[in-house]
């Protein structure tokens, strides 16, 4: 099991954070927005939206923002309790790595980082277990191997292609028009990289525009389920909750008042 020390996210620009880092604490940070350049035992290290960086215990470091450039990180200390055969964490070397599931590491990082300001109960376990879906994640990418560039480039075409039509039924047929694939191998390179189905992504682009129609416009949960593409109000019921934890219905108490 792995345990989560200090959660922050870093915001803004003038970040400056320069250490050692402790022996037996390891430091993982995912960039979700810009850059910032980081200098690990001395190599520099120029680090973009959707590559993270994992620091072992006893490696000297600082990162810093780049001048006029507005970047957003997630940052999490943590500690192995026992052995838990995660190769990522038994190397000695910093790992630089763009995961091809960043929105699911996203999410849970996210997830951790809530647990952690609103320390509802069990917060530690919960944070403990979206720490561990975070690392499996990882690891395994790294036993998969490297995925060639030129096939990142396709699913981040199909991950546009997808976000603009996010409404609309998205095939795999439409995909593979859009990389000039065959229908098949660009729902299987979409779920070998992102480790999530076509049909998956679509409903988390459409969860993360629900959760901001519930809470600050005034639509209704019907409408806004509609406008998202589900005609059958139960069935966005069932996705939201299983998704987010919690029924749509939770968050309406969070819109701002009507002038």
């Amino acid at each position: 099991m792995v345990t989560p020390l200090e959660v922050h996210h870093v915001n803004g620009v003038g970040w400056y954070e320069e250490a050692v880092q402790p022996q037996g604490i390891w430091r993982l940070s995912l960039v979700t927005y810009g850059k910032c350049v980081y200098w690990v035992n001395g190599d520099k290290q120029i680090m973009e939206k959707g590559e993270l960086l994992l620091i072992p215990g006893g490696t000297p470091y600082y990162g810093k923002s780049i001048p006029t450039v507005t970047h957003t990180q997630f940052v999490i200390l943590l500690r192995q309790n026992e052995t838990a055969e995660l190769p990522a964490l038994e190397q000695r070397e910093p790992l630089r790595h763009k995961p091809g599931c960043y929105e699911l590491i996203h999410q849970r990082m996210k997830g951790i980082q809530q647990q952690w300001e609103e320390r509802p109960s069990y917060y530690v376990m919960m944070s403990q277990a979206l720490l561990m879906e975070v690392l499996i994640y990882i690891n395994r990418e790294l036993d998969r191997g490297i995925i060639p560039p030129e096939r990142h480039r396709y699913v981040e075409r199909m991950k546009r292609y997808i976000e603009q039509h996010y409404r609309e039924k998205v095939t795999k047929e439409e995909l593979g028009d859009e990389i000039g694939k065959s229908p098949n191998y660009a729902a299987s390179l979409f779920k070998t990289v992102t480790n999530q189905t076509i049909s998956e992504y679509v409903h988390d682009q459409r969860m993360k525009r629900a959760l901001y129609l519930l809470t600050e416009s005034q639509l209704s949960i019907q409408e806004i389920a509609e406008f998202l593409g589900y005609r059958d109000l139960s069935y966005f019921y069932r996705i939201f909750k299983r998704l987010m934890g919690s029924p749509p219905s939770d968050l309406l108490h969070e819109r701002p008042p009507i002038v």
